[in-house]
């Protein structure tokens, strides 16, 4: 296993990190189990945020009286002071620590400067201590270009997976040139990517750290298990990676759920990629009567535009609906899947 270092926090760990978004949907037994089993299999940096609901708690709970043998990041949607000091409060709380190894603005429109306030609040808070290392994650790849270019932050946090663009590899590539750690998330693509051994694969070429969604022991074997058995690059990964590719390049949404809720209650980040998912898991799965009628929503859609509006990818989301809509009728209808 490839170890990784963050650029210039030197904070060194193996390149297989825990991803603790998805722990807020299991019971806080489950979700500590998880985290424990996480370490003793290998993992050593755990990824939380404010806006994961109990999250925080559970990962507290979980490391409580091992503190110095991991690293936490854990990230603000803050942009005020007020607001940045209750969420930094509560998180330290939460996790049952007086410190933060990283703390980052999340999911940021722009590149906070000097000019902003928030920024000034997280340089404010590492120099307090209570937080040693400060970053930002962003979605949009001209406003990662532009944090990386600014020299302001010590770690970026960005989508990265073998689906990346050349202009996403290449921010990879400038963030180890600015001694800066990036930490890649949507690995899986919100799920698409279904080849665990190709994902690492892909990850193992760079200088980056993966944060996986882990919500199952299942889940977490998978990926510890090439903590025994290391993957590398092959032709034959490189091969299977070129087909996905193919398939899955173009307009697709990666499940991340910031354009929810819907005004008239449409399950966006599922319904909007149902094509993809009817394809790339049992497909008995996605055609239940729950989905069926989950599907229907769309008819109400009222092209209000709001999801538009807060996708960070730019997705014509209500377009992006309607045809999967109109596929999955058709499949309803006997289309092969």
């Amino acid at each position: 296993m490839n170890n990784i270092r963050l650029g210039m926090t030197e904070i060194t760990v193996p390149q297989n990190a825990f991803g603790a978004l998805p722990i807020q949907r299991v019971s806080t037994e489950e979700a500590v189990s998880l985290l424990r089993n996480a370490y003793d299999g290998g993992m050593r940096f755990f990824d939380t945020a404010r806006a994961y609901s109990d999250s925080e708690e559970k990962m507290g709970k979980a490391f409580c009286g091992m503190r110095d043998k991991v690293f936490i990041s854990s990230k603000t949607m803050a942009t005020t002071k007020e607001k940045f000091e209750e969420d930094l409060n509560t998180t330290l709380t939460n996790l049952k620590t007086d410190y933060l190894d990283l703390y980052q603005l999340h999911c940021a429109a722009k590149c906070y400067t000097e000019e902003d306030e928030i920024y000034n609040c997280l340089v404010e808070a590492k120099r307090q201590g209570r937080v040693r290392h400060i970053g930002i994650t962003a979605h949009k790849i001209g406003v990662a270009e532009d944090i990386v270019n600014s020299g302001l932050y010590e770690t970026l946090q960005f989508p990265f997976s073998y689906l990346a663009s050349d202009r996403d590899i290449a921010l990879v590539n400038s963030c180890k040139e600015h001694d800066m750690g990036f930490i890649a998330m949507k690995g899986l693509s919100g799920g698409l990517l279904t080849n665990s051994r190709a994902c690492m694969a892909f990850m193992s070429q760079y200088d980056a750290l993966p944060i996986w969604g882990i919500q199952r022991q299942s889940e977490l074997d998978e990926w510890l298990s090439f903590f025994e058995n290391e993957v590398t690059m092959t032709d034959e990964i490189r091969d299977f990676i070129d087909k996905d590719r193919n398939e899955l390049l173009g307009e697709f949404c990666r499940g991340c759920g910031y354009c929810m809720p819907c005004t008239v209650d449409i399950t966006i980040n599922q319904c909007a990629r149902m094509s993809q998912m009817i394809r790339r898991a049992p497909s008995q799965n996605w055609l239940t009567d729950h989905w069926q009628q989950e599907m229907l929503k769309i008819d109400s859609c009222v092209d209000c535009g709001i999801c538009k509006t807060r996708c960070p990818y730019e997705l014509d989301i209500p377009n992006l609906l309607k045809k999967n809509l109109a596929d999955y009728k058709e499949i309803l209808a006997g289309k092969p899947v």
